[in-house]
């Protein structure tokens, strides 16, 4: 009984509207019935992943009231023409969810609503990473229709997309700043095409890099700042800075792996932590060649004194072989002899006081010589440090006006 009273869905006003408006109806033919005429494809976009289509059907009208005051109906998409939209900055397959459907009114106006997520190349600024901002492009055109054929349009106002901002989905990462809108006209060999380019422009979040990457990379330099106050001819200070040269690196590493790589440009902070390092550095070398210098000078210091020491026994026993052949060879008196013993002892006490006297004159140029090395080397010391601090002032300046710009946006 119920099954006869249950009307049949072929007696339905929406299943003979369906029917009657794709009975003759050819999806291959696009939707004009004057060829002179192009279609108008409404765009409008959402920062949230979300593509509306409008676009206006001549062969999908029908007059409301002959089909129960029916205005809108859906229909599979796959039944109907539907244009030739892509994105140029694609990268990566369309990933989207499958929606066989679109809204048709009876005005023909066509509204496909299609979720996608779009995977787009982006030239990154990274110069003033994290404060930076950038500004990626979406551009919307048709593959094989010119613009005699279909046309490019925005849904909506310009303005209310530039500033619609609550669609946006925060990742705690990326804020949005705004979406411009622009429609030219590509002019190519295959004749003109219709195009609307949408710019989207968002701005890093930069707290969380400014606590893992900005205030340790200024901790580790300003140790190493704190390592000029050590002698420079200190042994100790070459093992500290090896230490800290040691902890620059592995810095530098994790700093890599954050930074975001671009062939454009380089990050400024890289830029600065590069130059710290290349102070530590030349601090560093200067250090060792100091000390290994100073170390030649003392080693050849030490080395004349046994020379000098053997050239005054040398000296010395000479003399006593002349003494001794003049013994033999003549006969003295005692008291003759007893002054030429006397005269001997003196000379052999003056040439000792010669060799330790050029002994003493030699260490006292050698020692001149690392004075005035170290002098040099002290200055050149101070030099590095004054450089050294005028850059990590100037590095965190720099930091903080990026930071005032980046929130005065």
């Amino acid at each position: 009984i119920l099954a006869t009273d249950t009307p049949h869905p072929r007696d339905s006003a929406l299943h003979h509207l369906t029917q009657h408006l794709l009975q003759q109806y050819h999806k291959e033919v696009r939707p004009v019935h004057n060829w002179a005429d192009a279609t108008t494809v409404y765009l409008d976009l959402f920062v949230q992943a979300v593509l509306d289509v409008v676009w206006d059907d001549e062969f999908l009208s029908w007059n409301s009231s002959m089909f129960d005051e029916i205005r809108e109906i859906s229909l599979p998409l796959s039944a109907i023409w539907a244009p030739d939209i892509i994105i140029n900055e694609f990268v990566d397959i369309e990933r989207s969810p499958d929606i066989p459907y679109v809204y048709v009114n009876s005005s023909g106006t066509i509204k496909n609503f299609k979720p996608i997520q779009v995977v787009s190349a982006c030239s990154l600024q990274t110069y003033a990473f994290p404060f930076d901002i950038q500004n990626c492009s979406l551009t919307f055109n048709s593959i094989l229709h010119t613009v005699e054929d279909v046309d490019l349009d925005f849904l909506g106002n310009r303005e209310d997309i530039k500033h619609d901002k609550k669609a946006f989905l925060n990742d705690s990462e990326w804020e949005l700043l705004s979406v411009s809108s622009t429609y030219s006209i590509l002019q190519s060999n295959a004749g003109d095409f219709a195009q609307i380019q949408f710019n989207v422009v968002i701005r890093r979040c930069p707290l969380a890099y400014v606590v893992n990457l900005l205030i340790p990379s200024i901790f580790l330099m300003l140790v190493d700042l704190g390592s000029f106050y050590l002698p420079p001819n200190c042994r100790a200070r070459i093992v500290f800075k090896t230490s800290v040269l040691v902890g620059y690196t592995v810095f530098r590493v994790n700093m890599s792996n954050e930074v975001p790589r671009s062939s454009g440009s380089a990050s400024l902070i890289g830029v600065f932590f590069t130059v710290c390092m290349a102070f530590l550095v030349l601090s560093l070398s200067k250090s060792i060649l100091l000390v290994r210098f100073l170390h030649d000078e003392w080693s050849s210091g030490q080395e004349l004194l046994p020379l000098l020491c053997l050239q005054g026994d040398t000296d010395t026993g000479g003399s006593r072989m002349d003494l001794r052949a003049q013994q033999t060879g003549v006969t003295e008196s005692p008291v003759c002899q007893e002054h030429q013993a006397q005269s001997g002892t003196l000379k052999e006490v003056w040439f000792q006081l010669r060799s330790i006297n050029n002994y003493l004159q030699t260490q006292d140029q050698v020692d001149q010589r690392g004075v005035e090395w170290l002098a040099l080397l002290y200055r050149f010391d101070k030099l590095l440090f004054r450089s050294y601090l005028v850059m990590l002032g100037l590095y965190s300046v720099t930091l903080c006006s990026l930071w005032a710009l980046w929130s005065g946006l």
